[in-house]
């Protein structure tokens, strides 16, 4: 107890110097802290929103190539559609015709993607996640109406895009008879995309599907269902790898461990700021052994062993890092929460600080053990001083 006394009056003796490394470790935890929580709530932010799709498989004409990406190869066919409602345990199946089109409202003209389904078959393709926030949805009945992406009604033309507003798509005027509510996030897309009739799409996109929605009665079956949609619209156009057919499970597994390597690089760029710490701690502690030379001298004359004034300075960096790691975790966890109302504020992004207690207290192991390994080597140069030297210095 008596070492410990004396290693927190050396302490407060130094305020200033004391408590400016404590403030280098507090960043540094504070940083692992707050980059941490945001990717988790990232994390969270999308597969949660892919969860809910979990039934979902969408099949697309095209491969997955190193270095290119997506390549697409052409598009489906009615004869394609056909076949995957007929496999066995598929539930529903809708087509999707979509393109870029030229898009004008009020003499304004902009480039958006068009996109066409079957209005029965909506259900498909978004569930019950994307809902009208004002007007109605697409009926089989209409011909030359559209429902619009909550971005392009309110955001992105000049003039905001209301219910019964006319537009024109490709050249061709069409009623707007529905607003969707903001998306965001991983449906981001949905935004920033027009719907219109399956019929109507043929006349402005062609007969080309572009994408297939499919929703299995069973989410067990998702992987089996999606290779055998492979093999058979593999067979229909000849083609080797024509199709891809991706289910939210497999999708999810690929973004987790997108996800794994963001928080590597993140807790790497965090880190940087503790390794500065760390160097302030031993800085601080070697100033400290040169200014206390004759003290060192005058404790070994009476008495002190090596050992006692080892660890006198290892506690004072324990200490400090003790301390600044506890603030750390305190400013990282208000960080945490700033940046996730900025985000959200400046982007429309969900994305939530989930604090974990492992990375809290991890973060504060790691201040104590960088702390006290930092604060080694000035204590041990403090413990290898002769005694009559230590005393003579000045």
């Amino acid at each position: 107890m008596g070492i410990f006394t004396l290693a927190l009056g050396d302490l407060r003796e130094r305020k200033a110097r004391s408590a400016l490394t404590m403030l280098g470790v507090a960043v540094g935890i504070a940083a692992i802290v707050a980059l941490m929580s945001i990717g988790f709530g990232l994390k969270y932010s999308v597969t949660s929103q892919l969860t809910e799709m979990a039934d979902t498989i969408m099949v697309m004409p095209g491969r997955f190539t190193q270095g290119r990406g997506y390549v697409m190869l052409g598009g489906f066919n009615e004869r394609d559609l056909h076949d995957v409602k007929r496999i066995s345990g598929v539930r529903e199946a809708a087509a999707m015709f979509s393109a870029v089109k030229d898009v004008e409202h009020r003499r304004e003209r902009k480039l958006f993607e068009v996109v066409g389904i079957d209005p029965k078959e909506t259900h498909a393709v978004f569930g019950k996640i994307v809902k009208e926030e004002e007007g109605r949805g697409l009926r089989e009945s209409d011909h030359k109406t559209c429902v619009v992406g909550h971005s392009i009604a309110k955001d992105l033309f000049v003039h905001e895009i209301g219910v019964n507003d006319r537009i024109k798509i490709a050249g061709r005027t069409f009623r707007v008879v529905g607003i969707l509510e903001k998306q965001g996030g991983f449906r981001s897309e949905v935004d920033t995309q027009i719907y219109i009739t399956k019929r109507d799409a043929k006349e402005i996109i062609g007969d080309e599907i572009s994408m297939i929605f499919v929703r299995v009665r069973n989410i067990e079956d998702a992987e089996r269902i999606a290779d055998e949609i492979e093999e058979r619209i593999d067979e229909n156009h000849k083609i080797e790898d024509f199709t891809q057919a991706l289910t939210m499970g497999s999708f999810i597994r690929q973004l987790e461990e997108l996800f794994k390597i963001l928080q590597a690089v993140l807790l790497a760029i965090a880190s940087i700021s503790l390794i500065v710490a760390s160097i302030g701690i031993m800085n601080t502690m070697l100033m400290s052994v040169m200014e206390r030379t004759h003290e060192i001298g005058v404790m070994k004359a009476i008495g002190a062993r090596n050992r006692d004034i080892l660890t006198i300075f290892v506690l004072e960096s324990g200490i400090i890092s003790v301390i600044g790691g506890i603030l750390g975790m305190l400013i990282g966890v208000i960080g945490a929460n700033v940046i996730s109302v900025g985000l959200g504020s400046a982007f429309g992004i969900e994305i939530p600080a989930i604090l974990h207690a492992e990375v809290l207290l991890g973060g504060l192991a790691v201040a104590v053990i960088t702390g006290v390994l930092s604060g080694v080597y000035p204590a041990m140069k403090a413990a290898r001083m002769s005694p009559v030297e230590a005393v003579r210095y000045e």
